[in-house]
């Protein structure tokens, strides 16, 4: 008990060093959904790490990505988990290499899947990485913001159903991942461009990419009508809120939205 104490508050240290937008909803739920999401965000943000890390080719993170997914589609070999690492271990962050504590987190009856869609999402990230990230057309971006974004809504939404029965569509929960990514490709259009990577379909203006984000949260909207649970709900609303003004600001100009802004949202959201 005392080492599953040491380790929520491990995790509660991470996250809030890794997402600045999943963060302040996760301590708003109730346990044990404060501990469930936040764990199960870890694992999905430990291999996200691996996928972004700007010093790992292409091939050693087509290689740990595939092997991960392996890993997390059986009972979790922490050891081999490990030793796959090994060799990478002083580049990669806290979060990634520990991917086998936060599994042990998650609670028995809503593990396997989250284990499931990490895995998919792993499995997703090295194709794309094989294919150097090049997306042509809105067939590409669908995909890819599928694998990065869209399984967490799958994700959140297992965790509803198993936490109190709510069921929700899985597409609009897929457009509520997907939508969050967007805002992520419209704010890092630049900074990915210097990087040599381009998440905007050929051909496409800037405008066409605010359209595929406004469209895509305009569904995670409609996500939301199935849940009925306060606390769930405030969860899901503050980072489609932030998303929604972040849209705003970079249509005005800005680069991201101020944190007064982001508390002045969030203490809305809460005091309704």
């Amino acid at each position: 008990m005392r080492e599953i104490k040491k380790l929520q508050k491990d995790a509660n240290n991470i996250l809030k060093q890794t997402s600045r937008t999943f963060y302040i909803p996760i301590t708003l739920l109730k346990s044990p959904l404060n501990q469930t999401v936040g764990s199960a965000y870890l694992c999905m943000r430990a291999v996200d790490e691996i996928e972004d890390h700007e010093e790992l080719d292409s091939e050693v993170k087509q290689h740990l990505l595939r092997s991960t997914s392996k890993l997390l589609k059986q009972d979790f070999d922490d050891q081999a988990y490990r030793q796959l690492l090994k060799p990478y271990k002083s580049l990669l962050p806290e979060v990634t290499l520990r991917l086998g504590d936060w599994v042990r987190l998650c609670p028995d009856g809503i593990v396997a899947n989250v284990k499931e869609s990490t895995s998919i999402m792993a499995a997703g990230m090295a194709d794309w990485a094989e294919k150097g990230w090049n997306i042509r057309d809105k067939a590409d971006l669908d995909d890819y913001t599928y694998y990065v974004a869209g399984l967490v809504g799958v994700m959140l939404s297992d965790i509803w159903e198993w936490y109190d029965g709510t069921k929700t569509d899985r597409e609009l929960a897929i457009s509520y991942g997907r939508g969050l990514q967007a805002v992520n490709v419209l704010r890092n259009q630049d900074e990915d461009s210097e990087r040599g990577v381009n998440f905007v379909p050929d051909g496409w203006t800037r405008e066409d990419m605010f359209r595929y984000t406004e469209k895509n949260l305009a569904q995670a909207d409609a996500y939301m009508k199935d849940i009925n649970t306060r606390t769930i709900k405030l969860f899901c609303r503050i980072p489609l809120a932030l998303a929604k003004r972040t849209v705003k600001a970079l249509k005005e100009g800005r680069d991201k939205i101020s944190r007064d802004e982001v508390e002045t949202i969030v203490d809305d959201i809460k005091n309704e």
